[in-house]
């Protein structure tokens, strides 16, 4: 599995995603512009000592991560989907894809993978708009694994 995180924001976040990549062996994608420098504290603290486990790929734009990952079927996470993250048949070498915490996914992606959009179920509150990144990763990174039957995870 893979994990990509359009320009995340908060170190924190990818700190914990980190982690869980990293005990799931699931490769992680950050996509720049980044909220952080990879060196900050809080990021390596989030992380623990696991990052010397993930396979973290850098890119300088989308356009770059598509390049380097001309096969990648894109699945997409957003409040903007219909369809629920269970819903969908996630290929093994899938790419789930969470956009960054203050804006999300830009429509541009959104329109060239709109197949592959899908939400998590939550209420409709005008205060509250989305779970934390981390944990909605958490989420259907779990989904996505249980569809494999966890293969290689005990």
């Amino acid at each position: 599995m893979n994990i990509v995180l359009y320009q995340p924001e908060i170190p924190q976040n990818t700190g914990n995603i980190a982690r869980t990549c990293a005990l799931t062996e699931t490769n992680l994608h950050l996509i720049k512009p980044l909220g952080f420098s990879l060196d900050e504290k809080q990021l390596k603290r989030a992380g623990l000592d696991y990052w010397e486990l993930v396979k973290v790929s850098i890119y300088d734009s989308f356009e770059q991560f598509l390049e380097k990952n001309p096969e990648a079927k894109l699945y997409i996470l957003t409040t903007k989907a219909t369809k629920f993250y269970h819903q969908i048949s996630y290929d093994a070498d899938a790419f789930l894809m969470f956009g960054k915490e203050t804006a999300g996914i830009p429509p541009e992606i959104h329109q060239s993978h709109a197949e592959n959009r899908f939400r998590i179920p939550m209420r409709n509150h005008q205060k509250a708009r989305s779970l934390n990144l981390s944990n909605a990763v958490n989420i259907v990174l779990y989904e996505a694994l249980r569809q494999h039957q966890f293969e290689g995870l005990i």
